[in-house]
């Protein structure tokens, strides 16, 4: 439930320097700021989980893309649930549950027409990932982007992710004829094949990418829905079948590279092969967010969709969830429990 009253100041993580290669806890501070009350039009939140995502990687590079790079010396900000505390916004009242987009602090004011009220009997965290933003990265990559089919073949990098074990789940759901996963272990391994339903997964550390897809999927594949790009997304474009489609969501095995990138050297298959490959932008595809979830809301109440988190406990462990993230420490989707 919500706090009766906020305190005058609480924490924020700011962005302290910007990472060279790998981020270091230094590259981030714990700062005590004030907390604003809430002004016409607007909500004071008490977060309750913040998520912490590949994508903020990026956005400590000062460089321009879809999103605007973090400030350094300024709070960071990312996908966030918690209770209304104060508001001076119509339809919002004090205990309400919302979505947001200001987490990596403890209390944020926020624009309303910027939060969204969700559903309170369900855990809060599921907003942060297979009801939120990362679920519907995979609903929307996979059936709207690739345009899946029944009967095709999937392979899933970086699978046993928060994104890539939903693309999994949702292909077999779906009707794919083969779902193959890589992960970082060999624990991922055996919980994309025991838990979430995949026909088959290796370890990309066990060997050469490319030949190890070919084990798993002799036949090659129609779809390849990536998260971690270099040498997987080569390997895929080499399996990928005539008029396959690859969906390029995460490149998280270069982010953290200070030197150019390596790969895909094969792109030239692309031509003969027809291939199509497409980016994937979640906000692109907010009109399908009744439908997603609509369908994902009942496979998880039915039990057919699989929901797994890795919670990291307090605030101050916020910065070492991100890393943690990074090196693909957790399974499925990584959320921050605020304290109290």
């Amino acid at each position: 439930m919500a706090d009766q009253a906020a305190p005058a100041t609480a924490r924020e993580w700011h962005l302290a320097a910007r990472p060279q290669g790998w981020p270091v806890p230094a590259d981030f501070a714990l700062v005590e700021a004030p907390v604003r009350t809430p002004g016409p039009g607007e909500i004071l939140v008490r977060n309750a989980y913040l998520s912490v995502d590949p994508y903020m990687r990026g956005r400590m590079n000062d460089v321009k893309s879809y999103i605007p790079p973090f400030q350094l010396g300024e709070a960071m900000d990312g996908g966030a649930v918690g209770y209304v505390v104060a508001s001076g916004a119509e339809g919002f009242a004090p205990g309400d549950a919302v979505l947001h987009g200001l987490g990596w602090r403890e209390y944020a004011t926020v624009d309303a027409r910027r939060a969204v009220k969700v559903d309170p009997s369900v855990p809060l965290s599921a907003y942060l990932g297979v009801l939120g933003m990362t679920g519907l990265t995979a609903y929307a990559g996979l059936l709207a982007v690739a345009g899946l089919k029944e009967g095709d073949r999937v392979f899933v990098s970086g699978a046993a992710g928060a994104v890539g074990s939903m693309v999994g789940q949702i292909a077999r759901l779906k009707g794919a004829a083969l779902v193959v996963g890589s992960a970082g272990s060999a624990d991922k391994v055996a919980k994309l094949v025991d838990e979430y339903g995949f026909d088959a997964a290796f370890n990309y550390k066990d060997g050469p990418v490319a030949e190890q897809l070919a084990k798993a999927a002799p036949d090659g594949i129609d779809v390849y829905f990536d998260n971690v790009g270099g040498d997987h997304l080569e390997a895929a474009i080499g399996a990928l079948n005539p008029h396959g489609r690859a969906v390029l969501c995460g490149a998280i095995a270069q982010y953290n590279e200070t030197s150019a990138p390596v790969g895909p050297r094969n792109l030239a298959l692309v031509i003969g092969k027809r291939l199509r490959l497409e980016g994937v932008l979640v906000g692109d595809h907010a009109a399908l967010q009744p439908q997603f979830v609509a369908e994902v809301g009942g496979w998880l109440q039915d039990g057919s969709l699989r929901n797994e988190e890795t919670v990291v406990d307090g605030f101050e462990r916020t910065v070492q969830a991100f890393l943690d993230l990074l090196r693909g420490v957790n399974t499925g989707k990584m959320v921050v429990r605020l304290d109290g």
